[in-house]
This record gives structure tokens, sequence and C-alpha cells, in this order.
């Protein structure tokens, strides 16, 4: 199934690339289907001088004049997408998608694969490089004005040399700020009132946004005066620029791990890089958990947080199955939005739970393995504490399990200060007896003991996989050795 809903996208974007006449939309040449590699090999104009974004590592000092001559081409091309009926929404625009020919100053719009032909008045999947994504985007009701957004991130990025929000430092930080309404802070680095101002027209909230056709009109792409032909675009603290373009990446949680690769004039597409394709969802009555598989490393994830205090929020982040753990991935979460204790465990689970789906063979890193089984051991001894009265002890009496890893082998040993066999609802079983506690905490206890059960479980399993993966390898080396 994955292959034929892979085949399925990279056929929807090659039949919109040949629908799509104009002169700041990338040209289609041909295409064919390469069944034994199980590729679509698109040939597309050739851009001598890449993307946008490579252009302006390059070219330090760039005229206004060109600057004006880049927004007016994108917008054009907006337009024609947005002029379709229904429209055509490009849903990741960025200067990564954006090519250039630097000998003639034209550009055009390109990688249309998360392009969407918006057959209802707001559209509700949630897709594209958060740093670009507008603010409703996370509320799954929008239309074609978040491009418009994705185009003042552009000519945010193309003025600056800077990434937007590269000062955040992971995506649950870029969603905090842009669903807080907090702008980037490369656009206090931008001088030039007018330009700012043509900047902050395009991020404003979506009701008082304006579209492709009305933002052509606005004076600061209509005026051109003799200074801006021959005078550069003034950078503030050129040098620290460059160095932020330089190491400003997209952030994990990108649905485009490739973006850099700029069009060529013959550019195979892996059906394995086709994205978003190979998923599975699970939940829980506050969280929604959606995992797409990119490649043999990556998956898409996207966490739905239905607060009943106020509009669900929608996370989006990668996640790197050679170096991330879910544990890793729900605590830094938890920090940049306000998630308790409880909710970590609830959202690592989950995490875990859809990765083994995704991938059945999947083993978190080793490094990760004995902060995995902290967590775990932190999470039951608090949970049991908050549910025994205050006037319960349970101090040096605690069940506590340590986990150790081994650098020399796989193998992975656990010990615990009293009997392995003791659980955690028989440790308080004395106690509660005394106290005459009622059912419901028994029952509380025993989800605990439960969790407790099914965490040990799960290592266990992780301990057996680790040490057959290490067998395994041991076996293939000495056998390529002996040959």
């Amino acid at each position: 199934m994955q292959t034929h809903h892979q085949l399925e996208r990279l056929y929807s974007e090659v039949h919109l690339l040949k629908s799509l006449k104009h002169e700041n939309i990338i040209k289609f040449r041909n295409s064919w289907v390469d069944d034994k590699n199980k590729t679509i090999n698109m040939i597309t104009e050739l851009f001598t001088s890449g993307s946008l974004r490579q252009y302006r590592k390059k070219h330090k000092n760039v005229d206004i004049k060109a600057i004006k001559n880049w927004a007016r081409q994108i917008l054009r091309g907006l337009h024609y997408l947005h002029s379709h009926n229904p429209p055509i929404i490009h849903r990741d625009l960025k200067c990564d998608n954006i090519f250039v020919n630097g000998n003639n100053g034209e550009v055009k719009i390109g990688d249309l694969g998360l392009a969407i032909v918006m057959q209802q008045p707001t559209a509700r999947s949630v897709i594209g490089t958060p740093e670009f994504m507008a603010p409703e985007l996370y509320d799954e009701e929008y239309n074609e004005l978040v491009d418009i957004y994705s185009f003042g991130m552009c000519m945010l990025e193309m003025v600056t040399c800077e990434y937007p929000y590269s000062e955040c430092k992971n995506p649950a930080q870029i969603y905090k700020k842009v669903t807080s309404g907090i702008k980037p802070a490369s656009l206090s680095k931008v001088h030039d009132s007018q330009v700012k101002q043509f900047i902050e027209k395009c991020l404003l909230p979506a009701s008082m946004r304006l579209p492709a056709m009305e933002l052509l009109k606005d004076p600061f792409l209509l005026t051109e005066n003799a200074k801006e032909l021959v005078v550069p675009l003034q950078f503030p603290n050129l040098a620290s620029n460059l160095v932020n373009l330089t190491n400003s990446e997209p952030h994990p949680m990108e649905t485009d791990p490739n973006s850099k690769k700029p069009s060529v004039n013959s550019c195979p597409k892996s059906l394995s890089d086709a994205s978003q394709l190979s998923s599975f969802e699970t939940e829980t009555d506050k969280f929604r958990l959606r995992g797409d598989k990119n490649d043999d490393n990556t998956i898409s994830l996207t966490l739905r947080i239905d607060d009943h205090c106020g509009p669900a929020r929608n996370i989006h982040f990668t996640f790197y199955l050679d170096s991330d753990t879910a544990n890793s991935i729900a605590e830094e979460m938890a920090e940049q939005l306000g998630l308790s204790n409880e909710d970590v465990s609830v959202v690592a689970g989950l995490i875990d739970n859809l990765i083994t789906k995704l991938v059945s063979n999947w083993v978190p890193p080793v490094s990760g393995l004995s902060s995995l089984a902290n967590h775990l051991c932190q999470s039951v001894e608090a949970t049991a504490k908050e549910s025994v009265n205050s006037d319960i002890s349970a101090d040096s009496d605690a069940q506590s399990v340590l986990i150790t890893v081994s650098r020399n082998n796989s193998d992975i040993s656990l010990m615990d200060s009293c009997s392995i066999n003791m659980s955690i609802s028989s440790f308080f079983s004395q106690s509660v007896a005394e106290k005459d506690q009622s059912d419901e905490l028994k029952l509380e206890l025993d989800a605990i003991d439960s969790q407790f059960h099914h965490c040990f479980q799960e290592l266990m399993r992780m301990r057996e996989e680790a040490i057959e993966n290490a067998k395994k390898k041991w076996l293939t080396k000495n056998r390529v050795s002996a040959v």
C-alpha cells in the first residue's frame, strides 16, 4: 500500500506540473516511470543559479531593485495559482523552493509537491515548513492566504540573509512564537521602514492579509527611483547575518528533509522520498498523534492537543530513528508547551507505540535507554506518591530500578533494590490496609502496577532486540572477514 500511495502522490504532482503554464511557475518538460528503481523521473527547465536561498548565500550585496523584482515575480506566480477555480495553494513556499536565473533576474516558483487544489472554502490538512507556516495552518482552517504569509517570510530572508526564527532551538519554540503572534527576531534587523512595512503587511492575521494581486499594487513595489537602481540593500551586522544564514537550516519539524536540493534538468524522485504516505495514528482523550514515514531514518509526527480550556493545538516535528527517543522528544515538547510530567509519560508512550507500528524492528538508540528507564521509574514513583495520603511514608522502601548499559557489548542488565517480583501495589498494601483506603485508591494502585509492568516488559523487549541485532551484526562482520 505504501508504494501505491507514494505513486499516487507523485503522479498528482506530475499532473499538476503539466497543467500549469505561467512565466513564474517552473516549466515541466517531460516525465517517465522507472519501475526497476521505483522512481518517477521529471525533467524541468534548468536554473543556473539554483534556489533564491543559494543565490543569496553567494551574493552578499543585492540591490533593492532586485529584491522588488523578485517579489513582483513571486506574487504574479502566486496570483496565477490562487486564480484557479478552485484555487491552488502551494503550502510550502520558501526561498529553497523559488529558483532563479541570475543573468536576467528571472525567478520561478517550484517544488509543488505539497500543493493542494482547494475543493472547499477552507483546507484542513496541516503541512509545510514551520518557519514559513502561517498561524492559521495550525488550526487546520486556512485558505490560499497562507502562501502570502510564507511570501512575507521569504521577503524577510531575502532582505536579512537570515532564516526566519533562527533564534529558536526547536520546532516547539517556533510553534509557540507563531501561535502567540511573535514575529521572527530578524524582523527587527530590517532598518528600511518601507521594506519592513511591506513585510509586516504579509504577516498580518488572515482576516487582514491582502491577496497577491493587491500586494502587487502596493506603493513599495510600484515605486523605483534612481537611488534604488545603484544602492545595495544595507544589512545590519552583515558578518553575523552571513554566519546565521550558513547555520540556519530548516528545523527537524520540516516536512521536506531535502529542501536544499535545487531544481535541475533531470530530477529523479525516489518513491521513498515522498513523505506523509506510510502513516499511522494513535490517540488518547487529550492527545492524538499521527506519524508519516519519510524515509528509512525519519518520521514526520503531528501531535494534536485538545485543551478543554482553549482551542486545539497542532505541533509538528521530525523523529530521527538513529538518535531520538520518545522520552527526549516528549520532554522537549513539555518544556516549551507547559505539559505536566503525566502528559510527558502519555506522549512518550504514544510516540513509542506509533514508531513501533511504523517500524516493526525499531530499537531506540542505546544512549537513550538509560534515560528512558530512569524517566519511566521516576514517573511511576511520582504517580505512586501522589496517589497515597500525605501521612503514608514512601521514602527508603520505595522500589527503584537501575539500568546499566555496557559500552563493550549490547547486554543491558536490569537490577532492583528489592525483589523484581515485588509490585508497587503490594508494597503499599500494608499501609493501605492500616489506613483503610477506599477501593478507588486500590484501583489507582493497580493501574500504577500495570503501568510499571508494561514499562518493564517494553524494556525487556528492547533488551532482547538489541542483543539480537548485536549478534547479527557480529556474525555478518565475521562472515565478511572470512571471505
